[in-house]
């Protein structure tokens, strides 16, 4: 989504800029292009050859650099397919918001017709500031994108908002803007992780599953435009903003949440492992060791794919099989026996394939086709699945 493409970096004079340079080597391990130019006031903080040296590229500062061969503050705007300002400054905000061209970067913004984004930072109270809101939202009205500041520690020992979004959390909003919106319109609903089902007051029984898979699917349809419903058993393996985010332990409770938004919804992808049996009886008090052997009798669990299955109106329901025998012959059965539209089926004694971990070996299986994948992370994996429902 990054790869290849063209993005000039802006960098004005907060201390915040030493962040930068993590922003700029993550952006080129994913193969982006840079262009940078520094405010004066950023070479206060950061030297250009930091810049220079994890940007791999030149750094621009002077405004008064020969322009026989071109104008850059002209060129380098035409060059990107973004332009993003990082950190963008109480001073660099107001100078954008009014036109103020003294310096080599708000000439390139005024100069550049591409889309602009700006990750502000600075001390809480100039962020709170009328004038500052006031030049925030000036710059909104104008079509400019902003990446709205952390709260947290900040360099003047104070605790409030104005901390800049951390670059991973950058890089990962570039690459959503970057992602084709072809999911704009539909509602989506990701199950993921396990469910737990109680004993007694302290214990219960649960499985492996780690929830990546849910999540990174989750996180997938929310970057190419779906409404993203993400029903999540007891674990959170990285944080997705902007979706609808409902958290459950049992399989009676997910699958409640799940009916609650399912006749809205275009596709339900069960990457959940629901738990198969529980318990038939519940102590409500923890269960004493007697010396004895413990006997428990387990009754079978909602099946909450079969459910939906034969609930489904319009939506196309995703179901998944983890199998350490006969993979294919199971998970076709399963397709059928859950009234499902395909099973992602994957061997769980394989290397890279299984839960908690971040790759998978998948065969995706239709009523009429069986489509074997390599293995691959479990990001492209989302991808494929998602490119189901299109």
């Amino acid at each position: 989504m990054i790869e290849n493409k063209n993005i000039l970096l802006g960098v004005s004079g907060g201390i915040a800029s030493y962040k930068v340079l993590d922003l700029c080597s993550r952006l080129k391990k994913k193969n982006a292009n840079l262009q940078v130019i520094m405010t004066p006031a950023a070479t206060e903080f950061v030297s250009p050859l930091s810049f220079e040296t994890m940007a791999k590229c030149k750094v621009y500062m002077d405004m008064w650099e020969g322009h026989h061969e071109s104008v850059h503050h002209i060129d380098l705007p035409k060059w990107a397919d973004v332009m993003l300002i990082a950190p963008a400054t109480a001073s660099t905000i107001g100078k954008m918001a009014n036109g103020i061209a003294d310096n080599f970067l708000i000439a390139s913004y005024l100069a550049c017709e591409k889309d602009v984004i700006i990750a502000p930072s600075m001390n809480t109270q100039m962020l709170l500031n009328p004038a500052t809101q006031k030049n925030i939202e000036i710059l909104k009205s104008y079509g400019v994108k902003v990446i709205a500041p952390e709260s947290g520690i900040l360099a003047c020992n104070t605790v409030g908002d104005g901390r800049l979004e951390e670059p991973k959390n950058i890089v990962e909003y570039l690459e959503e803007y970057f992602t084709n919106k072809d999911l704009k319109g539909k509602k989506v609903i990701v199950s993921a992780g396990p469910t737990i089902e109680p004993i007694d007051f302290v214990r219960y029984v649960s499985n492996h599953s780690s929830g990546k898979m849910g999540y990174n699917i989750a996180n997938e349809a929310k970057k190419r435009g779906a409404d993203v419903v993400l029903v999540s058993g007891p674990v959170k393996p990285f944080a997705i903003k902007g979706i609808n985010r409902i958290e459950v332990k049992t399989n009676e409770e997910m699958k409640n949440a799940i009916d609650e938004n399912f006749d809205n919804a275009d596709a339900l992808i069960m990457a959940a492992a629901p738990v198969d049996y529980k318990s038939s009886i519940v102590s409500d008090h923890k269960i004493k060791k007697s010396g004895q052997n413990l006997k428990m009798e387990f009754v079978e669990n909602t099946d909450i794919l079969k459910y939906f299955g034969n609930k489904k109106t319009k939506q196309k329901v995703i179901g998944f099989a983890a199998e350490t025998d006969d993979l294919i012959e199971n998970a076709s059965a399963k397709l059928k026996k859950k009234n499902a539209d395909y099973i992602i089926a994957n061997d769980l004694t394989k290397a890279g394939a299984g839960f908690n971990m971040d790759t998978n070996i998948a065969s995706i299986i239709s009523k009429d086709n069986i489509k074997n994948l390599e293995k691959m992370s479990k990001t492209e994996l989302a991808n494929q699945i998602l490119d189901l429902i299109r």
